[in-house]
């Protein structure tokens, strides 16, 4: 009996390892992408104030591992003082107020062809008639397996 033991587990045991699915972890997507406006375009930085009725390019650099997918900038405001999970710097703000005129962008968009790395590039007018004080600007970025990242800045528009 003991020999038949002996003999069953060397067959079971090359039996068992081979059997096993090889990894395909080369082939997923475990990272989330990135985003950074930390460069010397990047735009705009923490604490920026905007002046209304000024045109600017809001540009952030963003990569990801394996595909990038679409973006998104998001501008609002922060007259409550909220925070956001990621934001970096911390600037003085106003006191807390009413909104009465806020300025609100969002806009969402695809990244084409592939890329690993994409500089986002948008021209931003802020109104003339929108309320000044504290804001917020949060850059969104998603790759093609659905990871996101996102950051927010805190920026000030004035007169």
């Amino acid at each position: 009996m003991k020999r038949f033991y002996k003999y069953l587990m060397l067959f079971l045991v090359p039996v068992v390892l081979f059997s096993c699915s090889s990894d395909d972890s080369a082939d997923k997507d475990e990272e989330k992408p990135e985003i950074t406006v930390k460069y010397n375009d990047g735009f705009p930085q923490a604490c920026a104030e905007l002046a209304r009725g000024e045109t600017y390019h809001f540009k952030a650099m963003v990569t990801d591992n394996m595909e990038l997918a679409s973006y998104s900038v998001d501008i609002h405001n922060n007259f409550d003082h909220h925070t956001h999970d990621d934001q970096g710097a911390q600037c003085e703000l106003d006191p807390v107020k009413e909104s009465v005129n806020p300025m609100i962008f969002m806009e969402n968009h695809s990244i084409e062809g592939s890329l690993t790395s994409y500089e986002i590039d948008m021209e931003i007018s802020i109104p003339e008639d929108v309320d000044v004080g504290d804001y917020h600007c949060q850059y969104s970025v998603t790759d093609q397996t659905g990871w996101q990242s996102r950051t927010s800045i805190d920026i000030k528009i004035v007169e």
